[in-house]
């Protein structure tokens, strides 16, 4: 099977985006090249998500924010998933889109940003198994 890339995108690419990115990565293997950009990146991770990816043990501080047309050297992508950012993102070639309605969770408690990240786990896990 031929790797499949993902792209996942959010407004500022500092938390939903790279969190995502983190668990294709981390539940995808070889199997898959993750990517996430953002519309309007921040330039900085979150340092909540860096906390909360390392408990994972995931070292959120080695990604960067990227802008969409930063990525969009590596398109056609196999899947695009926005955030539900209630962003219009700009176009980018792929096979499939899918909008995830994930709150952000920029301001939240830790408990409640462990809550975004528990989420975000499933739902690429999710993603991933069907694209098998």
């Amino acid at each position: 099977m031929d790797k499949r890339k993902v792209l996942f995108v959010c407004i500022e690419n500092s938390n939903r985006s790279q969190m995502s990115h983190a668990f294709a990565r981390i539940s995808g293997g070889d199997l898959v090249d993750a990517f996430s950009a953002g519309s309007r990146p921040g330039g900085i991770i979150n340092p909540i998500a860096v906390v909360v990816m390392k408990e994972l043990g995931y070292d959120l501080s080695t990604h960067a924010t990227k802008s969409l047309e930063e990525v969009k050297q590596y398109a056609p992508f196999d899947v695009v998933v926005t955030m539900g950012c209630g962003d219009a993102c700009p176009w980018m070639p792929a096979k499939q889109f899918i909008d995830w309605d994930i709150p952000d969770p920029k301001h939240m408690e830790p408990a409640e940003f462990n809550t975004v990240r528990n989420l975000i786990a499933d739902k690429v896990k999710s993603l991933l198994n069907s694209l098998q």
